[in-house]
C-alpha cells in the first residue's frame, strides 16, 4: 500500500470556513463528501489563490480533516488539541464551536500555529508544554491527540520519509503513543460516555480495545470512515479516497470507583 501511494500525485485539499461549493467554483475544484474542497492539479503559490489572504480556507489533506469531525457536538465545550501545530485541527475544532486550548512542545511550531489562526481570524488559547508535563487548569470535555507517528501515511507528499524512517523506529513510537494517550486520558472529565472523549490519531499500527472501527489488515493502512463524517458508511483505503493514510480512534473516558480506565 505504501509503494502504491508513491505513484499518486497528491491533490491540493482545502478546508474552508464556509460555502464549500462557492469556493470550489472559484478555485476550479470540487467538493468531497466531508466538505473538503479539492483541486486535482495546481501550479504556483498557494498564497496567490483567491481566499488565502482573507483567511477563507487552509490547506489540509482530507484525512487530516476527519478527526475533529469524529468529536461530535462540541459546541461550547472545552477541548484541548494536543501536539497541535501547525493548527489545522485546531481551526476545525474552533469552527465547530469549541473553546480550544492548543498545546505543543515546540515554541517555533506553536508560533506558526498562532500565525495560521491569525490569518484565519480564529482564536485559541495556546500553551507551550511537553504533554507529559502538561496539566490543564480544570478537566476538559474532550481532547484530540495527534500523536507522533511514522509519517508513512504522508509519503506521497513527503518522499523523504521512505529514507528517513526505519522499521526500528516503530517500537519507540508505539511506546510514546501509549504514554501520550494515557496522559491525555487524565485530562478528560469523568461522568459517562458523552462527557469525556479521547480521540488520538496515528498512522502507526496500534490495536486499541473498544475503538469504533478496525483496519482491514495490517498490510493495507486504512482511513477509518464513519457515516456521519463523510456521508457514507464503511472503511475506505487511502487509494479509494485519494487521501493520506491515517488511523483514527474515538474513545470515551470511564472512571469507576476512583479508578480511571479507557473503554
Amino acid at each position: 500500500a505504501i509503494l502504491s501511494m508513491h505513484q499518486l500525485t497528491a491533490p491540493l485539499d482545502l478546508s474552508v470556513k464556509s460555502d464549500p461549493a462557492g469556493w470550489a467554483a472559484k478555485l476550479n475544484g470540487h467538493v468531497l463528501p466531508n466538505g473538503t474542497v479539492r483541486l486535482e492539479s495546481f501550479e504556483g503559490k498557494v498564497s496567490d489563490l483567491p481566499g488565502f489572504a482573507e483567511g477563507a480556507w487552509w490547506v489540509q489533506d482530507v484525512a487530516a480533516s476527519l478527526p475533529a469531525r469524529l468529536m461530535g457536538d462540541i459546541m461550547g465545550k472545552r477541548v484541548a488539541d494536543l501536539c497541535a501545530a501547525p493548527g489545522g485541527k485546531t481551526a476545525s475544532l474552533i469552527l465547530q464551536g469549541a473553546h480550544v486550548t492548543a498545546v505543543d512542545m515546540s515554541a517555533s511550531r506553536l508560533k506558526r500555529l498562532q500565525s495560521n489562526l491569525s490569518r484565519l481570524g480564529l482564536e485559541a488559547e495556546t500553551r507551550i508544554a511537553n504533554l507529559l508535563d502538561f496539566k490543564p487548569a480544570e478537566l476538559l470535555d474532550a481532547v484530540l491527540l495527534d500523536a507522533p507517528c511514522s509519517s508513512t501515511g504522508t509519503i506521497r507528499r513527503h518522499h523523504d520519509v521512505a529514507w528517513t524512517k526505519q522499521p526500528a523506529d516503530g517500537p519507540d513510537l508505539v511506546e510514546l503513543q501509549y504514554g501520550l494517550r494515557a496522559k491525555a486520558a487524565e485530562f478528560v472529565k469523568p461522568g459517562g460516555a458523552k462527557t469525556g472523549k479521547l480521540l488520538p490519531t496515528s498512522k502507526a499500527i496500534d490495536i486499541i480495545d473498544g475503538i469504533e472501527a478496525s483496519c482491514i489488515d495490517a498490510a493495507n493502512p486504512c482511513v477509518f470512515v464513519h457515516a456521519s463524517v463523510v456521508g457514507k458508511a464503511g472503511t475506505e483505503t487511502p487509494q479509494a479516497l485519494e487521501a493520506d493514510a491515517i488511523f483514527l480512534a474515538r474513545m470515551e473516558a470511564i472512571r469507576q470507583a476512583g479508578a480511571a480506565r479507557m473503554g
